[in-house]
């Protein structure tokens, strides 16, 4: 039996490929899987299929899924992913995805950093139709006993024992009880979104108090100063509306005025991919609109002159969006956007296998530090989340064991305070921006290190706080700009740290080291 924490594409990709090999797993999650992160995916899923005639190929996607991440992933581990993308979307459509076809042949877009057409999307809702179809297999396993799913549950704690998981305590999250689950763990909990509450595109129901207990227990976690801000979000209560980047693929431009004119500066400063560089870069040029003289700072993606028809077919979901949340037609009217939280490139450390440094542990999806280097490309969040649960339920089999789930006597209350998660998230924005300084990231240390020393603090909120130190120093160590991770005193990349940022936390202390890139 296998514990799967966490129940978005990642954690039912690893459910449904066990129990279709027999395997029974315990599904746990906050929420039901119909509310999970992955629904709110928009843009779609990424795959050399060629069906554009633009001469794609897997060669190329992973050309540009290793140039995007700027050489900060392994080879081996890219070659896989972008080499198992077409059969992937092609069991999607067989489970009954659907992606928007032509005559019978698949449409795809074009996204950020890719010179061809390689997305694959159903509209603009791609993670809601994905979702339900993979839903609906996980719900016939479940009807055969093979899938138990434990809704409205979260982990509250893990036992390691001589370096291999022993079991998961999870907690009901209405009446309080207790449940331990014996045996092997895949971790599919999402990033860390509940760090920076308010900021992100991502539900803050990921909490990152998983990714803390584990921290705090000895897992090793990686590249954790990569952030990924997305340039088009919009603000709206309690978090980032995303602006999906379909709609600059389908012809969305981004300008300001400058000296009374528009500019349209990423066609200006990049002719050759324009409004869809990387996401980094895009993030970073807006940021530095406001050092450029004439410039009122203020950024607009002008979706005017996109033809009804693409509205119709393929955007409608994010015009409704738009039009209920903020109020502007974006048919109509340019929409004021600014760069947001949208996407965690570090996270658990793992190798090919999806293995942790502790036996019997694995993890997938946004979680893990896998795939995406210093910065993903879009279109390869829900690929990788799909192939990484597959790949770790294949490899979690050898420590496959008869497991139990047993009630716990007691009831575990939250202590944790709203207080301390606030001035968190303050003293790590400070640092971590889109543009950072050593200055700025000193700041966060030293005060992420004071807020240590404080003996009243809630235990979870300083397993936040370690894992907050590991977020600061990762960046801190990192003396280049690579990917989302951009220093003004660094400026440049550097051939030294090719390598991946891993934070352990040993006797106290959050540890940061370099190690190479894991292909094995």
């Amino acid at each position: 039996m296998v514990n799967i924490v966490g129940a978005g594409l990642a954690g039912l990709s690893a459910a449904i490929t066990l129990a279709r090999q027999g395997v029974s797993t315990n599904l746990i999650s906050v929420q039901p899987s119909e509310r999970a992160q992955s629904v709110l995916a928009e843009g779609g899923i990424n795959a050399a299929l060629d069906t554009m005639g633009e001469g794609d190929s897997v060669s190329d996607h992973y050309q540009d899924t290793i140039k995007g991440g700027c050489f900060l992933e392994s080879e081996e581990s890219v070659k896989e992913l972008t080499e198992n993308a077409p059969q992937i979307v092609r069991e999607l459509i067989n489970l009954g995805v659907p992606f928007n076809a032509e005559k019978g042949k698949l449409v795809l877009r074009n996204f950020g950093g890719q010179k061809k057409k390689r997305t694959a999307f159903a509209k603009s809702s791609t993670g809601k139709m994905i979702m339900t179809a993979l839903i609906d297999i996980a719900r016939k396993y479940e009807a055969l006993g093979v899938i138990k799913r434990y809704p409205n549950h979260e982990m509250v704690d893990i036992s390691i024992s001589e370096g291999k998981i022993e079991n998961l305590l999870v907690r009901d999250i209405f009446s309080l009880k207790l449940l331990s689950f014996s045996g092997p763990a895949i971790i599919c909990c999402g990033g860390l979104n509940g760090f920076f509450e308010g900021m992100t595109t991502g539900t803050t129901a990921n909490t990152g108090n998983v990714q803390a207990l584990l921290f705090e227990k000895g897992v090793e976690f990686a590249n954790l100063e990569f952030i990924q801000y997305h340039p088009t979000t919009v603000e709206i209560t309690g978090k980032r509306l995303l602006v999906s980047e379909a709609a600059r693929g389908e012809g969305g431009r981004l300008f300001t005025n400058k000296n009374g004119n528009r500019w349209y500066f990423m066609e200006d400063k990049y002719p050759e991919f324009g409004n869809l560089m990387p996401r980094d870069v895009v993030s970073r040029e807006m940021f530095m609109l406001d050092r450029e003289q004439g410039c009122d700072g203020q950024v607009y993606l002008d979706m005017t002159e996109i033809g009804s028809d693409i509205w119709d077919r393929k955007l409608n979901d994010l015009r409704k969006e738009l039009v209920d949340y903020i109020g502007k037609d974006p048919k109509k009217d340019p929409i004021p956007v600014s760069p947001g939280m949208h996407y965690f490139m570090g996270g658990i450390r793992v190798n090919k296998y999806h293995e942790t440094n502790i036996k019997g542990l694995y993890a997938a999806g946004e979680a893990a530090a896998r795939y995406h280097g210093a910065n993903r490309l879009g279109g390869n969040s829900m690929l990788g989340a799909i192939f990484g649960g597959k790949t770790a339920a294949e490899n979690i089999k050898k420590y496959d064991m008869p497991g139990s789930v047993k009630e716990e006597n007691r009831i575990l209350q939250d202590k944790s305070e709203e207080k301390n998660r606030k001035g968190l998230k303050g003293i790590l924005l400070k640092g971590l921006g889109i543009v950072r300084t050593y200055k700025d990231l000193r700041y966060t240390v030293d005060e992420i290190e004071k807020l240590l020393l404080s003996r009243d603090m809630p235990e979870i909120d300083r397993k936040r706080a370690y894992l907050g130190l590991a977020m600061g120093r990762s960046a801190l160590e990192r003396k280049e700009s690579r990917g989302a991770h951009f220093r003004e005193d660094y400026p440049e990349s550097s051939d030294e740290y090719r390598k991946q940022t891993v934070a352990v936390l040993e006797k106290g202390d959050v540890r940061i080291c370099f190690k190479e890139l894991l292909s094995t």
